[in-house]
């Protein structure tokens, strides 16, 4: 066989990138003044990511500010004391300052330019530090946390706390009595988080009910509530956490009424399809009722995600967790709709966790150990057919 080379002509160079590169597709502004930066706003003109020197900065809601980079092949993170999230608004705004000197004349360039000239420049610093008290008005709880799928949902508080409380590793709602609000507690609340959003909402493509356990309601309150959610937010899907033991006392029709009303994906702290670690962790349920449990969402036409805390019970319980789970998952009747996901153990030092793993001489995994079990956990489920995901708590914000 002959190799017939293209005469010069015939051959074309790649174009030349042309900078700055914008994209106002969507519902969000993006810019790049050049290789490695790129900055994102929200159509309220509020930032919402910046990229620099190789970090990726996030604003939340109340305008604290996320960094995350890697470093000696591990994923690295920071919250950022306040002077330094000053410091990042500072920087998107010299990004978009610089962005628009360069834009092109004509219409080419104009939508950009009122974009950033009428949406983004106008946020000062004061302003866009204030979001802290509007958010304040609108979450007076804090947002403990989210899924990851969850973090660009709009977040509505139909409850406050969790309905157990009292898993030895989970800090998350400690101090927080459980409560519920009433429809018109709820009402209000929806209208303060609209206004704080205000058109920033048409990036946030779900409805997340939360706290800890919203589905742990019956359906004479939880139904009303669904309702109200989506007046609010017409057009998203609905989702919210629920654990196996309250999930466990819905009968099998409650389901594909909330599924009518909007709900669409579940989340259960599943943790490990081990029941003696399920006890050690003071965690209600089992996996027989979590099979169940998933068995009727499924039936219900609802998606189901399975949260997996890999590297709990430490060393000793490695093997048996692993196995457990596994075997929980595998006979699970999930399909491609469906997510399992492998959240890294965070131990937190004053948790009565860690009181009970030292006084039963439990050896806490390294770093580096989690790092290869959620690898291969993830290997084999998806072996299964199943889809994996990585879920790390500490990236949290909303």
């Amino acid at each position: 066989m002959s190799v017939v080379n293209p005469p010069p002509s015939a051959v074309r160079p790649p174009p030349a990138v042309v900078w700055p590169l914008v994209n106002l597709a969507g519902a969000a502004t993006v810019v790049s003044p050049e290789p490695g930066v790129v900055a994102s706003w929200d159509r309220e003109g509020r930032l919402v990511t910046l990229v620099d020197g190789g970090v990726t900065f996030k604003r939340a809601l109340d305008s604290s500010v996320k960094a995350r980079w890697s470093a000696c092949g591990a994923r690295q993170r920071r919250d950022l004391p306040p002077p330094e999230a000053v410091g990042v608004f500072e920087r998107s705004r010299a990004v978009a300052a610089r962005v628009l000197e360069r834009l092109p004349g004509g219409a080419a360039g104009r939508e950009a330019r009122e974009r950033l000239t009428v949406e983004v420049l106008p946020w000062t610093l004061e302003r866009l530090l204030g979001e802290g008290e509007r958010f304040r008005a609108a979450y007076p709880l804090p947002i403990a946390i989210l899924p990851p799928d969850s973090y660009a949902d709009v977040v509505l508080q139909a409850t406050h706390g969790c309905t157990w409380n009292r898993c030895t590793f989970c800090n998350f709602y400690q101090g927080t009595g459980f409560q519920v609000l009433s429809e018109t507690e709820f009402l209000g609340h929806a209208a303060r988080v609209k206004a704080l959003l205000g058109r920033g909402a048409e990036l946030r493509r779900g409805v997340f009910l939360a706290d800890g356990n919203a589905l742990a309601l019956g359906n004479a309150r939880l139904e009303p509530l669904l309702r109200l959610a989506r007046e609010a937010f017409p057009g998203r899907p609905l989702r919210a956490f629920l654990d196996v033991l309250t999930g466990s006392r819905h009968g099998e029709p409650d389901w594909p009424r909330l599924k009518a009303l909007g709900l669409e994906r579940v989340h259960i702290g599943l943790e490990t399809g081990d029941d003696e670690l399920l006890g050690f962790l003071n965690k209600p349920g089992s996996a027989a009722e979590a099979l169940r449990l998933t068995g009727a969402l499924k039936a219900a036409g609802l998606s189901v995600t399975l949260i997996v805390m890999v590297g709990v019970g430490g060393r000793e319980w490695r093997a048996a967790h692993r196995a457990a789970t596994l075997s929980v998952l595998r006979a699970m009747p999930l399909t491609n709709r469906d997510l399992v996901y492998l959240s890294p153990f965070v131990e937190h030092p004053d948790s009565r966790y860690t009181l009970d793993r030292v006084a039963r001489g439990l050896t806490a995994m390294s770093g580096l150990e989690v790092e290869a079990e959620l690898s291969s956990l993830s290997l084999e489920l998806r072996g299964f057919g199943l889809k994996a995901a990585r879920y790390d708590i500490r990236e949290f914000i909303y």
